[in-house]
């Protein structure tokens, strides 16, 4: 299981009841890997928390969702990949990568029963940005109308991001 703390915390979501380290702030938990009862997974703890961190917004529902939340203060928009059917904030994903480099620390702990364990704590303590199993949480309602959006326009949007052609050295 892991979790992120940040400094500051992304405006507008709501730090009241959190857990607090120094200056950092709980606001999300995870395990990895997802399917971790299943054991399917090839994913490990580090493969995850570097795709949360270098990443992009398909693949991430803590990028995706740091990115909603951010879209204006980092000035990114969720947009389709060119490939159609993946999302993504573009150029965006680098900006997103850098605050989060300023801004968030992640630590983890091992444990048999990491489902149980986020269970526990989605029930007992205050996650913001944590949607599953999270309904209750007063700013879930908030959290699934940003993401909705985002991806609503992204699927709307005209053009889809291609990213940048390598220049070719003369």
């Amino acid at each position: 299981m892991y979790a992120w703390y940040f400094a500051p915390a992304p405006t507008g979501v709501p730090v009241n009841g959190c857990v607090r380290s120094g200056d950092h702030t709980l606001l999300y938990v995870g395990i990895s890997p997802r399917s971790f009862v299943a054991r399917t997974s090839s994913q490990n703890l580090r493969t995850r928390l570097r795709y949360h961190f270098r990443g992009h917004a398909d693949g991430s529902t803590l990028r995706l969702t740091l990115g909603c939340v951010m879209a204006d203060a980092l000035r990114i928009r969720l947009r389709r990949a060119s490939t159609g059917a993946r999302l993504t904030f573009g150029e965006g994903e680098q900006a997103l990568s850098a605050w989060m480099r300023a801004c968030a620390r992640v630590c983890w702990i091992q444990t048999p029963e990491p489902a149980a364990l986020e269970r526990y704590l989605l029930a007992t303590v205050s996650l913001p940005l944590n949607l599953e199993g999270n309904a209750a949480h007063p700013f879930s309602a908030r959290l699934s109308e940003l993401r909705r959006g985002a991806r609503a326009d992204a699927r709307t949007a005209s053009q889809a991001w291609t990213p940048p052609v390598a220049q070719q050295p003369e």
